[in-house]
């Protein structure tokens, strides 16, 4: 029996236990949902589902990140500390929205790498976990694609790199951020020339190829040393950040400890209340994006730590490789990195419209206009919407009262599910 299965029997007995339910049924239950071959564009966007207790959720996460494992490295998870009450005067990142460290430089070079999610050896990725922001889009063929956003990042080792899309450019540009990609479309591209964009494409002065045979064309990185000589050498010294709309940390604190997320959990539970329109405490989120299971999301919320724990509605946890600050040169990240699972902070939906391409593979998604969104952060749901008016403004999160929503601080996973997807929590 290998490590996966005895996982599914151990969340099922400890369902079992919480819920009075048979071990069958729970086992049943604890299976991860795999989402139809082709699913319907007449499916509901929203399904609410409150499902399982906290204490359940906690030790369902537990038991995946000891036991799943992935190129023969157990994952170990670096739970972020839980913002404290900063000083009046802190200054905080435009970024995440985390305060800074004194005498830090809060206009930083800002860099947008383009980062596959292909089961073609593109993972486990390096260095995802230590971008602010992250955008997660289907890039082609129901395969999602990364963004992901750094500020003064110093990652030792990060990627692999990949090709550049229109709609993920226009995410990418409020953050006035040097673009690192390997080629892309050519609309995409032309924007870019013509754009002002700082650009970085495929160079081998800033980047190398892994020579990880498993990888296949995926094995093309970049370090944060030369991310920073790119800039110096380019005369990039600074970026004018336009970020989401945030929380300090002590206001996110104290919006956790108002919602007191276990108790209003109870209370929804007893009354039944009908809660898809309002801020409701949510134990676990599932993202389908068109059907594969490969590339649907699964989050569990982690209530000790207040992150949400990311994972492949195939069952795989979303691991990754840290590899520390420390500069290790050009060197695979399978031999000189540890795994730990992804685990943002903010997870963030929004509703895109989108549609295959002409050449019947790649996307057509629409980055500037309005939809659909749902905001997970502090165990909440905030059901709202979500517009961008062009390519240099940022997206702006709104409740179903037309009010502003303010992100919580720390990493930012901002997910574009496609119209015929679907959210369920």
């Amino acid at each position: 029996m290998d490590n996966k299965e005895q996982s599914k029997i151990t969340n099922a007995e400890l369902r079992a236990a919480f819920t009075g339910e048979s071990v069958d049924d729970a086992t049943k239950a604890a299976r991860p949902k795999l989402a139809e071959a082709k699913p319907k564009k007449s499916k509901k966007l929203l399904i609410p589902k409150i499902i399982g207790g906290l204490s359940l959720v906690g030790g369902v996460a537990c038991l995946l990140v000891a036991f799943l494992v992935f190129g023969g490295k157990k994952a170990s998870l670096e739970y972020p500390t839980i913002p404290s009450k900063q000083a009046d005067n802190a200054e905080y990142s435009a970024l995440t929205g985390e305060a800074l460290a004194k005498g830090a430089n809060v206009s930083a070079p800002t860099y947008c790498i383009q980062m596959p999610n292909g089961t073609d050896g593109a993972r486990p990725q390096a260095g995802l976990t230590d971008a602010g922001v992250v955008f997660e889009a289907i890039a082609e063929s129901g395969i999602t694609r990364f963004a992901a956003i750094y500020q003064d990042p110093s990652a030792a080792i990060i990627g692999p790199i990949r090709s550049l899309r229109i709609y993920y450019l226009q995410w990418d540009t409020p953050f006035d951020c040097t673009i690192v990609h390997a080629g892309g479309a050519d609309d995409a591209l032309a924007a870019v020339s013509t754009g002002g964009y700082k650009d970085l494409s495929e160079d081998y002065t800033y980047m190398y190829r892994g020579t990880y045979g498993g990888r296949l064309w995926n094995n093309l990185f970049t370090t944060s040393t030369y991310l920073h000589k790119f800039s110096t050498d380019h005369g990039y010294d600074s970026s004018n950040v336009r970020g989401f709309a945030r929380l300090t940390p002590a206001e996110s604190e104290k919006q956790r400890a108002d919602e007191s997320v276990s108790e209003k959990l109870d209370i929804t539970k007893a009354t039944k209340k009908d809660t898809s329109a309002v801020e409701v405490p949510v134990p676990s989120i599932a993202l389908n994006l068109g059907g594969w299971a490969d590339f649907n999301v699964v989050y569990n919320y982690d209530v000790d730590h207040n992150v949400y724990l990311r994972s492949y509605a195939s069952g795989l946890a979303h691991e990754v490789y840290s590899c520390g600050t420390e500069d290790l040169g050009e060197r695979n990240p399978e031999d000189v990195c540890n795994l730990t699972q992804v685990a943002p902070s903010v997870v963030a939906v929004m509703m895109v419209q989108e549609s295959r391409a002409s050449d019947n593979y790649h996307e057509d998604i629409t980055a500037i206009g309005s939809g659909d969104a749902y905001i997970f952060q502090n165990g909440l749901a905030i059901n709202g919407k979500w517009q961008k008016t062009s390519a240099e403004d940022q997206i702006k999160f709104t409740d179903q009262d037309g009010k502003e929503v303010k992100l919580a601080p720390g990493q930012t996973f901002v997910t574009a599910v496609p119209n015929y997807g679907s959210v369920e929590y």
